[in-house]
């Protein structure tokens, strides 16, 4: 017993001699597990742009654990926030207030407890890949799921030139099928969540 003891002290003196004659051992592996950490996590954001592009690919019976909803308890909070959450998300980001009333309604009815079973959360439903674009720590949080889903949708706007029936189809259904169809994607989901928001934004007589 106490020559085993001996041995084991023996070699972990070796080891620490070792490591102390090569200070950069211990650096090298930081950055070694600080790369793997990096393409883990670019990893996961290839996988959930995949996913929301072709969401047949991943589900199965056995999902991913990235795709599933987040775990986190949900607070609903009275309409009157919620309003004025989502114009003061609309004005902060430069969108009419009428405009992301009519999408949340759409999305959500005003719902920030809402989980859709593709795992889209939230007020504006945002899919992970919106999470992890906008650094958004609590879907179920309503100022930042408007903010998020806000800024998501100016930059659509954007991109398209202010178009706003491509824009709102590229938020149903993403940006690949509006470029495969040229705009309005023909899927009776897409279309009626186009139509549904326009006909809410327009004059009523």
């Amino acid at each position: 017993m106490r020559l085993t003891c001996l041995r084991l002290t023996c070699l972990a003196l070796v080891a620490c001699l070792v490591q102390a004659a090569d200070p950069d051992v211990n650096q090298s592996r930081a950055l070694q597990m600080a790369s793997v950490e990096k393409q883990k996590a670019s990893t996961r954001i290839q996988r959930a742009m995949v996913a929301e592009r072709h969401p047949s690919v991943f589900l199965t019976s056995s999902r991913a654990a990235w795709m599933e909803p987040m775990a986190i308890p949900c607070e609903p909070s009275s309409p009157e926030e919620i309003r004025e959450i989502i114009d003061q998300g609309a004005q902060r980001i430069g969108l009419d207030t009428k405009l992301v009333r009519a999408v949340v309604r759409k999305e959500s009815a005003y719902n920030p407890c809402a989980t859709s079973s593709k795992g889209a959360q939230g007020l504006m439903q945002l899919m992970p890949v919106t999470q992890l674009q906008f650094g958004v720590t609590n879907p179920y949080d309503a100022r930042q799921n408007v903010d998020a889903g806000a800024k998501l949708l100016k930059q659509l706007l954007d991109q398209y030139g202010g178009d706003l029936a491509k824009a709102l189809s590229a938020y149903n259904a993403g940006p690949t099928r509006v470029e495969q169809f040229g705009g309005v994607p023909p899927f009776p989901e897409t279309v009626n969540y186009v139509s549904g928001i326009l006909d809410d934004l327009s004059p009523k007589q």
